[in-house]
């Protein structure tokens, strides 16, 4: 079912960052079922690559069965390429930890590898963990290429900073009734190492660093989602914030909710312990707000860029079915309510990841 990396260390993780749901979730069963990865890191200069591992159908043999990797780089630049060989997949279904080779003079099972060997036998293909990611893939259409090999320290799981880590979905996300999962692996890093885009190096020390993950059989019917990490002069400052109709159990829901991290603190607006309101646009403007018993957040992120075309898992397979860019606009204001309204924190960004998903998205989305 899953190939375990013997000669690799998983105490690389620290536990007080590890979060539920790291590893891999296949069962093994042949349903339908994709896993999806998302690492993103944010230059100095304001450039931010995304890289989207995915793997469809593992157990081989479907319509659908392979993987793929997707880059969306600076300038909102897009590259990727397909695995469809299944059995050149390998993930931990206990820690983060996980790789795909496309080409390669390898005849072995899919395992990890130390940098120095994954460059000399992996002419396609990646590997990433909690605290690596590592890769190349090449577009021969155009002779574009990405390769990347990078080092990350994790800061902010997704809780407080020391504390069990939490399930970004609650606990009933560990009975896997929604369809699909999602977790916020690292909502907060620091990456030191280099990306070589189209023959571009740009190298990197202590680069904000996020992941997150999804699973299950497919993507919500619509979605929504803004991301930062990289805000104007508050550098312990993380965002993740997100809504979508997903299916649990027999029926549908829409729900939304937002997480902070802050100096230490995990400030979380979900809708068991929050009231969580949204206008989002077809595309342009993304506005949220979210108040509980002792707190108020309000978001609004904005974009005059057109976007670009991202491909997600569907019960079609991976097909292109949202769009994105990494340079958005975001204002967030968060408050305290307890005695009266105080302003506890006013920032604002241009490099936030903005994103729509599923549709119809043919008018605003407002709850």
């Amino acid at each position: 079912m899953v190939s375990i990396p013997k000669n690799f260390s998983f105490s690389t993780q620290t536990p007080s960052t590890q979060t539920p749901h790291s590893g891999y979730h296949w069962d093994g069963s042949d349903r339908r079922f994709f896993e999806g990865w998302y690492y993103r890191v944010t230059l100095p200069a304001g450039d931010t690559f995304a890289f989207m591992y995915s793997i469809e159908d593992p157990i081989g043999g479907k319509t659908h069965s392979g993987g793929a990797a997707q880059i969306l780089g600076p300038d909102d630049k897009y590259l990727w390429r397909t695995y469809p060989d299944v059995k050149r997949f390998w993930a931990s279904p206990t820690q983060l930890a996980l790789g795909h080779w496309g080409q390669t003079d390898l005849e072995t099972q899919a395992n990890w590898l130390s940098p120095d060997e994954f460059d000399r036998h992996i002419q396609q293909g990646y590997q990433a963990t909690a605290t690596w990611n590592q890769g190349i893939i090449r577009d021969p259409a155009n002779n574009g290429y990405c390769r990347w090999q990078y080092e990350i320290q994790p800061i902010y799981g997704w809780g407080d900073r020391g504390r069990i880590q939490q399930s970004t979905a609650g606990w009933l996300s560990s009975l896997q009734i929604f369809e699909p999962g999602w977790q916020i692996l690292m909502a907060h890093g620091l990456a030191t190492g280099w990306i070589d885009w189209y023959g571009k190096r740009y190298e990197f020390t202590n680069a904000p660093a996020y992941s997150e993950k999804n699973w299950g059989g497919a993507f919500p019917q619509r979605w929504f989602w803004l991301n930062c990490n990289s805000f104007d002069d508050e550098p312990d400052l993380a965002l993740t914030a997100g809504g979508g109709r997903r299916g649990v159990l027999w029926w549908m829901e829409s729900v939304a909710m937002v997480g902070l991290h802050y100096r230490g603190k995990f400030y979380e607006f979900v809708p068991w312990n929050s009231e969580v309101t949204w206008n989002i646009q077809p595309w342009g403007c993304w506005q949220m707000q979210a108040r509980n018993a002792d707190y108020e957040v309000i978001l609004t992120g904005t974009t005059d860029l057109s976007g670009t075309p991202l491909r997600a898992p569907t019960q079609n397979g991976l097909v292109f079915c949202c769009k994105d860019t990494m340079r958005g606009q975001v204002s967030l204001q968060l408050y305290s309510c307890r005695g009266g309204k105080k302003s506890i924190l006013e920032a604002t960004s241009s490099v936030c990841g903005l994103e729509i998903g599923g549709n119809p998205w043919d008018s605003a989305w407002q709850k």
